[in-house]
């Protein structure tokens, strides 16, 4: 028989196609997920890593999670929308899936094989994301605490002498604030610190780094030269007036400059800009000075 010629295969053959392999479902290796998942500390990066685990064996092109403030994204946002809830002893998850294609039950069940094994490292993440939070953020204003500041300034001083960058050091502090504490009390002293604390993040760009270094005493580190940061210093003077919380104890603030020079310490370019801070004070308050060098 010529072989080359033969159009059909034996009636024993028929069994065999060739696209019989795209519908097998891989083999879901539970202890390599789990291990992949606790790879990280990070809850954007575990869920990330969750989103590519299923679609490596289900259908799914993104999905969606909203836990408080905090918005988790993976994949594309378009497809057939399948909302789950996911539940154990503390938390309730809802995942919103987009898929290219119904699941099947037995892919239904892997699903919820896969999201049995996200709760713990989610979790886990959240909590060291927290924990974190708290060890870099001032708990009143939710600004970068003293110790953040520290860490920041270091890495953007270290950026500017390789040459990457100018970078600016902006010290404020609040006028008479300690007077507004003794007449009023500390809980109303409070209520000022959180408001200039908003201000401040209104006025900073997005490049900027703000912090509460300790009493009424704020920094920021602004990505530029003192050209960019005396415009910031002057968006948050005219911005002053135009915040209740201020304007009701009629608080302002005095703001000092100072550039980063070549191979300049932290403790150098921060005295340098509280000294300008403080000739803003001489000059009668309510404005910013830049430091001479």
């Amino acid at each position: 028989m010529d072989f080359s010629i033969a159009t059909e295969l034996y009636p024993d053959d028929y069994w065999y196609r060739s696209d019989a392999y795209l519908n097998i479902e891989p083999e879901l290796d539970l202890v390599q997920v789990i291990q992949q998942l606790h790879g990280s500390l990070d809850p954007r990066t575990v869920f990330a890593c969750f989103g590519k685990i299923l679609g490596q064996y289900l259908p799914v092109k993104g999905l969606q999670l909203i836990l408080d403030k905090q918005k988790f994204v993976w994949g594309r946002h378009y497809g057939i929308e399948l909302k789950r809830t996911i539940n154990d002893n503390q938390d309730t998850f809802t995942i919103a899936y987009q898929l290219s294609a119904p699941l099947s039950s037995s892919q239904k069940k892997t699903l919820g094989q896969l999201e049995s094994i996200l709760i713990q490292p989610l979790n886990n993440a959240l909590k060291y994301q927290s924990m974190s939070n708290q060890a870099m953020f001032d708990a009143l204003t939710d600004l970068g605490n003293r110790y953040y500041y520290r860490q920041a300034i270091d890495i953007a001083l270290a950026r500017a002498n390789r040459q990457q960058g100018k970078v600016s050091l902006i010290v404020l502090d609040l006028d008479k604030f300690k007077q507004l504490n003794d007449a009023y009390g500390h809980k109303v002293g409070d209520y000022v610190l959180v408001g200039f604390a908003a201000l401040i993040n209104q006025a900073i760009r997005n490049t900027d780094q703000a912090f509460r270094i300790g009493g009424d005493e704020f920094v920021i580190i602004t990505q530029g030269d003192v050209n960019a940061a005396a415009i910031v210093c002057q968006r948050i003077i005219d911005m002053m007036p135009r915040h209740s919380e201020l304007t009701e104890y009629n608080i302002q603030c005095s703001l000092g400059i100072a550039e980063s020079l070549p191979q300049q310490h932290a403790e150098n370019i921060y005295e340098r800009a509280d000294k300008a801070m403080y000739c803003a004070k001489a000059a009668g308050r309510n404005c910013f000075r830049i430091s001479a060098n």
